[in-house]
């Protein structure tokens, strides 16, 4: 925080010891140290005030996403409901996050199955030896 070197650290001692006296220096630097202690404690004080009125405007916020969200939850959740009350499919046929595979996908594999030749086995990849 202070720039002091050993040089001026020096300099700060000699002129404190011919301005103030030897006798007296060790009872300044007490009072000296409790200034300083009392500053650091105000200084602390004031800062954790500061993070705690930072950390309640987040919580703050951080509701009111959530309350937003948990609304537009439940919209949607009450739509779906109504919908399938009256009998429609909440899934669309074109919806692209269809959870139940194509008729050609493996459901243990991603992707196509290998193609099959005309007795119903599957054709083995080019390159591979057949048993």
């Amino acid at each position: 925080m202070f720039d002091i070197g050993a040089s001026e650290l020096l300099v700060l001692v000699i002129v404190a010891i011919v301005v103030i006296g030897p006798k007296d220096l060790p009872m300044a630097l007490r009072t000296a140290g409790r200034w300083v202690a009392k500053m650091r404690s105000v200084s602390n004080h004031f800062r954790s005030g500061i993070e705690t009125m930072i950390r309640e405007a987040e919580m703050e916020e951080m509701e009111r996403k959530w309350k937003e969200q948990n609304e537009r939850i439940m919209r949607e959740t009450a739509a779906q409901e109504a919908a399938a009350a009256q009998g429609q499919s909440v899934y669309d046929a074109s919806d692209q996050n269809d959870p139940l595979p194509a008729d050609n996908a493996d459901p243990v594999m991603i992707g196509p199955m290998p193609p099959e030749d005309k007795t119903g086995e599957a054709v083995p990849a080019s390159g591979t030896a057949q048993p």
